[in-house]
Formats: C-alpha cells, sequence, structure tokens
C-alpha cells in the first residue's frame, strides 16, 4: 500500500517566496571589457526565474496540495526598452513551456538590477484573425506623441502542403499607447513582402510621412531575396501600407551578416547621425550564429549608410553561448540618457535578458573609426598594417 506523501506547505511557500524575494534583490556588478566599448554585468537582469511566483503557482492548498509549479516558463528574453516616468521598463519576451510567448512588462529605477514585473502580463488587442505566436517588440516614443509596440506576429502558414504543422508567416504586428498600459491595436504591417520580421519605426517624421525599418524576407526562416535591413514610409499609421520599401543595409558574402542580417531597437539620433545597432547572422558547422554590430546613417538621408565598422561589435561570450539556441546575441532594446549613458539591454542564446552599459560618445568613435568590412582577407591585413604603421609614429 502506497503512503502519502507528506508536505510542509507552508514552510515550502515560504522558502520559494524567500528565494523569489533574493533573487530580484541581487545587486549587479559592472565587469568592464578590455576593447573599451561597453560593460557588461555579472549577472542577467531578467531570467525565467524573474516572472512572478503568482503567474506560475496555484497558492490554494485545496488544489494545489503539492505546491507544483502549474504554468512554467521557459525563458524570458528578447525585451523592448523604454525609459518612462523615471523608469527603466523592458518588454519582455516570455516563452512558456508551451511555446507560446507573450509579452510582460519589467521596471527598474537602476536600469542594471532589480527589475520587477507588473501584475499582469499584456492581453494584447487581436485583429479578426488572431495572432498564434508573439514575439520581439521594439518600444518606440515617436513625435505625434504615441508610444508604439511593433512586434513580430505568427500564424500557421495558409499554403502549407497537407500534414506540415510547422510552416508559418510572420508579419509585423502594431499597437499603440499613451500610457503603456492602455493599447490600441493597429492593422498588421501591409507590404509586398511574403514575411517580414525585425520591423521598427523611426521617431520622427521624414517629409511628413512615417518610416519603417523592415526586414523583407521571402521564407519563415530563409530570407532569399529578400535580405537585409530596408526602409519604407507610411502616410497613416491607422493604414500601415508601406511604400518605396528598399534595402538600405544588405547582407554580404563572407561577413557576419552573411545569411541574414535586421535592425534592433530604433536608431538613437546624434549630433553626427543616426546610430543604428543591428544583428547579423551567419551560419556554421554547428548551426545559425547571431552577433550585434553597429552602423550609422546621415542625419538628413537617412537612407545613407555612413559609417559601419567591420565585424562584430558584441558575440555571445563563453556563459552566453550557452542556452535554448546557443551561440545567439539579440537585442531588440537600448535607452540613451541624457548624459550620454547608453544601457544595450540583449538576450543570450534565446534564454535570458542581459545589460551591457557604454556612452554616447565611445560608440560614436567607435562607428567612424573603426575600418569597415572591405571584404577580402588581404583588405583585413592592410588594415592592421596600416595601424602598425600608424603606432610606429608613437612608439
Amino acid at each position: 500500500m502506497n503512503k502519502a506523501i507528506k508536505t510542509n506547505y507552508k514552510s515550502d511557500l515560504d522558502n520559494l517566496r524567500r528565494e523569489y524575494q533574493n533573487l530580484l534583490e541581487t545587486p549587479n556588478e559592472s565587469i568592464p571589457e578590455s576593447n573599451g566599448l561597453y560593460n557588461r554585468y555579472k549577472n542577467p537582469v531578467i531570467t525565467a526565474s524573474h516572472i512572478p511566483l503568482n503567474w506560475r503557482f496555484d497558492f490554494n492548498k485545496a488544489t494545489n496540495p503539492f505546491g507544483l509549479e502549474r504554468i512554467g516558463v521557459n525563458s524570458a528574453f528578447n525585451a523592448g526598452a523604454i525609459k518612462w516616468k523615471n523608469k527603466y521598463i523592458l518588454a519582455v519576451r516570455v516563452e512558456g513551456n508551451d511555446r507560446k510567448s507573450y509579452f510582460a512588462f519589467a521596471e527598474s529605477h537602476l536600469g542594471t538590477s532589480h527589475f520587477k514585473f507588473w501584475n499582469k502580463p499584456l492581453l494584447l488587442p487581436q485583429l479578426k484573425e488572431p495572432d498564434t505566436n508573439v514575439y520581439d517588440m521594439r518600444l518606440i516614443a515617436h513625435e505625434d506623441g504615441y508610444l508604439y509596440g511593433i512586434f513580430c506576429t505568427e500564424r500557421k502558414d495558409p499554403n502549407a502542403l497537407p500534414g506540415d504543422t510547422s510552416a508559418a508567416v510572420a508579419n509585423a504586428g502594431i499597437i499603440r499607447s499613451k500610457d503603456l498600459i492602455n493599447w490600441e491595436r493597429l492593422p498588421d504591417l501591409i507590404s509586398s513582402s511574403q514575411q517580414q520580421r525585425n520591423v521598427t519605426l523611426h521617431e520622427e517624421f521624414v517629409k511628413g510621412y512615417y518610416v519603417l525599418y523592415t526586414r523583407p524576407q521571402d521564407g519563415f526562416i530563409e530570407t532569399g531575396s529578400g535580405g537585409g535591413i530596408g526602409m519604407g514610409y507610411i502616410k497613416d499609421m491607422s493604414n500601415p501600407k508601406v511604400f518605396d520599401e528598399r534595402i538600405i543595409n544588405p547582407k554580404a558574402y563572407h561577413t557576419i551578416y552573411e545569411l541574414k542580417n535586421g535592425l534592433g531597437p530604433s536608431p538613437f539620433k546624434t549630433a553626427e547621425g543616426w546610430l543604428h545597432l543591428a544583428h547579423g547572422v551567419r551560419n556554421t558547422a554547428a548551426g545559425l550564429r547571431y552577433v550585434l554590430y553597429l552602423f550609422m546613417t546621415d542625419l538628413n538621408d537617412i537612407s545613407k549608410v555612413i559609417h559601419q565598422p567591420g565585424g562584430y561589435f558584441m558575440a555571445p561570450n563563453s556563459e552566453e553561448i550557452i542556452g535554448d539556441v546557443g551561440n545567439v546575441l539579440f537585442s531588440n532594446g537600448w535607452i540613451l540618457e541624457k548624459d550620454g549613458r547608453v544601457f544595450i539591454y540583449y538576450a543570450s542564446s534565446d534564454t535570458r535578458m542581459h545589460v551591457a552599459t557604454s556612452h554616447l560618445d565611445i560608440l560614436i568613435d567607435y562607428c567612424k573609426n573603426t575600418p569597415a568590412d572591405e571584404l577580402s582577407t588581404n583588405a583585413s591585413v592592410k588594415n592592421i598594417l596600416d595601424l602598425i604603421r600608424k603606432n610606429e609614429k608613437v612608439f
């Protein structure tokens, strides 16, 4: 005869809450990089364990006598970011054990630690055709007075072959708000591309139009002929039909963005141009590798790239390389402070959120004075030789 399992319900619950509170209050330590470009931080700022306990556990002893987690969380990553009412706000992509992602807002007064989720996750307003899955929201404060959230919405491909349960169509979903709480759903992006991902909004009007940065692609995974970061115009966000869409930052053979690339968050306006953070993808024997890179566009002609350092700006380190989908860094959120400090929020391996800090002056200097990728080995060596000769005059 089986004996009943004994549990100390109250003690177990107290321990769970204590451990959770300790996690929220854990300080974070800055770790400077030897390249001088940014400081990483010792601990992730958001993990699956940061998700509120009452989103995961049923605390009613009558219905959950063993204190089991009822709704599991697989990962928390790819967060949009904005500074709002003196708080650092992240719109986190939370992926449940059921593979469905949803958005949840977390805030901190520090920006590098002590992030705490709001009381409830976001229940997205739906269109006639509901979202099957959503992810990777960019948050943008536009000069029209609205706060926009642009994200990827995914639905099953209606043209999938019988028995194909993975073919999907990705597009840009759009919501807007005045307070980050009450959201209006706008129509999904209307474009000539079969698929759209990594879409975000320029913060200013250009010649009276909204400007979107896009990533048109032919398939759900493969970019095909549409590879590259695009840019297009929209007359009215309530009818978001893109016109004059063109690629402004193409993928290129044997580079960090050989397979595909996409813009991360919306760019920062600086005195010397618009500063962009993007991700580049290449294939390896171990699978896809995602890294982050920077480039700048002209202040007046935002489609014109004026500086693009060769190679990556950030890549996964020995700890970040491991996760649900390994060898990936991805960012869709950063914050620029009035004093020039930059908070770069990035996810590692589709698992957790990190922060790195830098300064606008450093990032601009890096973009302007780092050699571009000249697309050949000898050109890379010549850049090194030029630096050696320059240093000979100093030492």
